[in-house]
């Protein structure tokens, strides 16, 4: 299948006009109830049909007793009902033209033989007639422009977040809703979602090829437990990350986690060692936790990639750069030999009890501007390729400066930033500021390193696909 048909095939699970629920229900609570509330009384402004035999109208809503009896054509269907009737209500969508349906339903393959059987059969019946599914198993899909929200966890339990850079692919809801959540909270925003749970039809591999023709996003990152087709997920990946960063966490590494991941999913996780070395080749960065994962995903979102590895530090407190120097050393990045004449100006310009090495420590007495001076010298140094200050905000000599200027030194600067500061209320509320003006924040060194990492690993991607 070409890219431009795999598009096309899968515009509408994000672009959808008119969507029917199917299995709709009117008790709040209901998975049946909660989807269909959060399509039709938030943002999506598409139709909305209640699909249930029972009733005549939920939510203000007319309620058809089959999608074979609303008079319009639906772009998508969203499935809540039980696994024994999933393939008759496929079939049912089949003739009703439908061909894009999101199954939100369990009980299929990660229950056994029988379940396995019923996705056999619905994956059969789509193919069929032709329609594309996500799913089953699964939260759906949200597309942060459209709004459209297959997800039946309540607005008042999980935030949505805004429109942003990165999407997020998931074999799991669970870290699905995490991400969202953790999206909307630091106002970095999301692009595409999908959870695809059970994957009997559309996979990680069309969901790349998509992403990569979309303009919205800018980074994918991707969770995993198990691969159906490694060889199609490493072909995309290989085209796709040329293109735009591709970070996966891989569950089930171990072989017990493998065994937990398949009773979730029905899918067998695989040796880590393996995947490792396929997705290295596939120009994939590989995220060792959760946390890794975003923390990468929002760095790539508004840094640009790295051009070496050469880490260059300045901080009012040298405690944090002592961890983040064994950090980088374990992710093979390097703390840069600063050059002579970086190390004069330096010593020329700042007070001399401040150690002008690298990591460059101004103590507790710096302040906005002996940071800039400190950090426009190292923009100029060329032995450095990235750039990491550490702030101290409860430390009072800190003036409010300091974000005028890493506004300017973000705005000129040709290297990458990605800053430490750890701390209470001030503090997050000085690293909120800062992310506003595209400077991402981490909480402690380890997660400021990983995210060097990242941009770094996809700059060296970058060259390698320029040299190939």
């Amino acid at each position: 299948m070409n890219n431009e048909k795999q598009v096309s095939d899968l515009d509408k699970f994000f672009k959808a006009k008119s969507v029917a629920v199917i299995g709709a229900s009117a008790t709040p609570g209901k998975i049946g109830y909660e989807v269909l509330r959060n399509l039709a009384c938030f943002e999506y402004k598409g139709k909305i049909f209640p699909v249930n035999p029972r009733r005549s109208e939920i939510l203000g809503l007319k309620c058809y007793p089959s999608v074979l009896n609303i008079p319009e054509n639906i772009d998508l269907a969203v499935l809540v009902v039980s696994a024994e009737l999933t393939p008759k209500t496929v079939e049912e969508c089949g003739k009703k033209g439908i061909k894009n349906i999101v199954i939100i339903s369990g009980g299929f393959k990660e229950l056994g033989e029988r379940g396995k059987e019923l996705e056999e059969k619905t994956a059969e019946i789509a193919k069929k007639y032709g329609i594309r599914i996500i799913g089953p198993n699964c939260i759906g899909v949200f597309d942060s422009k459209t709004r459209l929200d297959t997800f039946f966890q309540s607005r008042e339990r999980m935030i949505r977040p805004p429109p942003g850079p990165i999407a997020f692919l998931t074999q799991s809801g669970t870290y699905g809703c995490a991400f969202l959540e953790w999206a909307a909270e630091e106002g970095i925003g999301i692009s595409k979602f999908v959870s695809y749970g059970n994957r009997i039809d559309v996979d990680e591999a069309d969901l790349l090829h998509y992403l990569a023709m979309d303009e919205d996003t800018k980074v994918i990152a991707i969770y995993i437990e198990g691969l159906g087709d490694g060889r199609k997920f490493i072909e995309a990946a290989k085209y796709v990350a040329k293109k735009k960063p591709i970070i996966v966490l891989k569950g089930g590494r171990t072989k017990e986690g493998a065994k937990a991941a398949q009773s979730h999913t029905g899918w067998l996780g695989g040796e880590d060692r393996v995947y490792r070395g396929a997705f290295k080749q596939a120009g994939i960065i590989w995220a060792d936790t959760f946390e890794e994962l975003f923390d990468m995903a929002k760095a790539l979102a508004m840094q640009l990639p790295a051009q070496g590895p050469n880490v260059a530090m300045v901080s009012n407190g040298a405690g944090p750069m002592v961890q983040a120097v064994d950090a980088c050393v374990e992710k093979n990045l390097k703390i840069a030999k600063l050059t002579e004449k970086t190390i004069n100006i330096l010593k020329e310009k700042l007070p001399p009890y401040y150690i002008v090495n690298n990591p460059v420590d101004v103590t507790g007495s710096a302040n906005s501007k002996d940071y800039k001076i400190v950090l426009e010298t190292l923009l100029e140094d060329p032995n450095v390729h990235i750039l990491m200050p550490f702030f101290v905000f409860q430390d009072t000599p800190l003036d409010e400066g300091i974000l005028d200027v890493m506004k300017e030194i973000n705005e000129k600067s040709n290297k990458p930033i990605v800053v430490g500061a750890a701390g209470g209320p001030y503090t997050r509320k000085m690293s909120k500021e800062l992310e506003k003006i595209g400077v991402p924040v981490y909480p402690i060194p380890e997660r400021t390193v990983a995210a060097a990492y990242a941009l770094y690993t996809y700059g060296n991607i970058k060259k390698r696909s320029k040299s190939e």
